[in-house]
């Protein structure tokens, strides 16, 4: 289905290595519901809120459509962590995250006279290092209000440039004070050398005394390395830098990092500190490999999530517990057989083998159940909704929209009768109507893309869709159909459960059909009663409730 309208503590990991935080896991709701014409059991038809998900996207091959978190409930979850009201800014004075980073620092605080005592008493010079964006510099702002979640290298310097970037919380007080108890304080940032001065001004505008040019490094400029890095191949990993550069600072520097400082796992992996401490960032991830013969296990991503599918989750899960939106997309892909171009492979993927099987354990039994209506004479019908239960929307979502809904373009899609069928899909739907039951179609598509609509099905091999038994919804200009009237709170407005359960009761009521089965991607599809049978088919690209 498609939108009707547009739309406490983290991880401490200590020199010995312990990681600080829980995981938790549990198991799916079914994909299948079943309930009568009155919906009693429409309290099965919830989405899944425990999640396994492996950082590199692998379990996309294993875990199932409803086993992956859905991409616009991240969203949610990320914007309720960081305060943000929907507007793509975070609220910089109050929220989960703030209070995280407030008790992070505090603990870091506590033990750093500490570690400078016992680095001095061992003659050693103590120093800290600390990364830029996201643990000096904070990029909510930018990631989401600006780019929405789809990184942009040109949008990005012109950020880095303006020194836009407002601080990262608490961390100003931390540094400056680390800097007052005697430490040399490092950057090292995987920014470029043409945004070193612009990164060490905006760092002093926002309050930081201890970053100067000498003490602050970022990627060099051109492919060659300086001597003091080693990589094993012509492109330097983010590790081989950030670690090699460790290294020449105690080393060649002569310094003891006590402490690194960093929002992404890549920053802290390879040693070369005696401890390393990893901010919470769910909103991208910058994977890397480790150094060749350094096993660091407790330098690794969670895999095991809690998400409420309405955001929730984000005011009580850390920010390591909500599932990085980043890692969410490569699952996705992994799912549909994207190569990352944005496009599914629609003859094989995990995606297709589930369709698959979802479709022949239902093909028989509703088959049966079409010609038991019929030899009763009970008008029996299977409704269907139209984007991604009949029609399929993956390229047009990713390659097109890059995850970011944009009713024009969506228009041009419909319009255009663009989207291929769902896999499988075809077949189901003549076998329904072979069997005697109605074919009937219900889609949050407004009337204005109704005939595109059933062309495009028509061109998809659907032809047993017809205009008089396919429901589209009305435009704001228009007046909603008769049946509606008393079925919707904010009328003549109409959430898409009071839609959709109020067509499917009219169905009933005023066409006299028993509706055997309603087939639909999203759960607002199918609650509400008014079906014999409800089907769920997997959708992790978007979520409308």
């Amino acid at each position: 289905m498609r939108r009707p309208t547009p739309r406490t503590a983290g991880l401490v990991v200590a020199a010995a290595g312990s990681i600080v935080g829980s995981l938790l896991v549990g198991s799916a709701a079914p994909a299948l519901a079943h309930g009568d014409s009155g919906g009693r059991h429409d309290q099965t038809l919830t989405p899944r809120t425990e999640f396994v998900m492996a950082p590199d996207g692998s379990s996309g091959a294993t875990e199932g459509g409803a086993g992956i978190p859905n991409i616009d409930s991240v969203k949610k979850t990320i914007a309720a962590y960081y305060g943000d009201p929907g507007t793509g800014l975070a609220n910089r004075t109050a929220s989960p995250y703030v209070t995280e980073m407030q008790h992070l620092t505090s603990d870091i605080r506590a033990g750093l006279q500490a570690k400078y005592d016992a680095a001095v008493a061992a003659g050693k010079k103590p120093a800290l290092v600390f990364d830029a964006d996201d643990t000096t510099l904070w990029t909510y702002d930018m990631e989401v209000a600006d780019m929405k979640f789809v990184f942009d290298p040109t949008r990005q310097d012109y950020w880095v440039q303006h020194q836009l970037f407002p601080a990262t919380p608490s961390m100003v007080s931390l540094v400056n004070d680390a800097q007052a108890m005697g430490f040399t304080v490092f950057g090292l940032t995987g920014r470029g050398a043409a945004q070193k001065d612009a990164t060490i001004g905006n760092l002093k505008d926002v309050g930081y005394n201890a970053f100067t040019p000498d003490t602050y490094f970022t990627k060099w400029a051109g492919s060659t390395p300086p001597a003091y890095v080693t990589c094993a191949a012509a492109k330097c990993t983010t590790v081989e830098y950030k670690a090699g550069t460790r290294k020449h600072i105690e080393q060649d520097l002569g310094y003891d990092i006590v402490l690194n400082v960093g929002d992404q796992w890549s920053d802290l992996q390879g040693g070369y500190a005696d401890a390393a401490v990893k901010l919470p960032n769910p909103t991208y991830y910058l994977p890397s490999p480790n150094l060749p013969g350094v096993d660091e296990p407790e330098l690794a991503p969670r895999t095991q999530f809690t998400m409420a599918p309405d955001g929730s989750s984000g005011r009580t899960e850390s920010g390591e517990g909500i599932p990085n939106i980043d890692s969410v997309k490569k699952t996705i892909a992994t799912y549909y057989g994207d190569p990352g171009t944005g496009l599914a492979n629609r003859t094989s993927s995990p995606y297709v083998s589930e369709l698959a099987e979802l479709e022949q354990r239902n093909t028989q039994r509703l088959e049966s159940e079409c010609r038991q209506g019929v030899r009763k004479g009970t008008k029996p019908a299977v409704v269907f909704d139209a984007d991604d239960t009949t029609l399929w929307t993956y390229d047009m979502e990713v390659a097109d929209m890059k995850f970011v809904f944009n009713p024009t373009r969506q228009d041009y899609w419909v319009q255009n009768k663009l989207f291929p069928a769902t896999p499988g899909m075809p077949s189901l739907v003549k076998a329904v109507a072979d069997s005697g039951c109605a074919v009937i179609g219900l889609t949050g598509r407004n009337n204005g893309q109704k005939a595109a609509t059933i062309a495009n099905l028509h061109e998809q091999g659907y032809p047993q869709f017809t205009s008089d038994l396919y429901f589209t919804k009305w435009r704001s200009s228009e007046t909603p159909p008769a049946y509606m009237q008393g079925h919707c709170k904010a009328y003549p407005t109409c959430t898409t459960t009071e839609y959709k359960s109020t067509t499917r009761a009219h169905i009933e009521q005023d066409l006299g059909y028993d509706v055997v089965a309603n087939l639909g991607d999203q759960f607002s599809d199918l609650v509400g009663g008014s079906a014999d049978r409800a089907v769920k088919l997997p959708n992790p690209t978007y979520y409308l409730p």
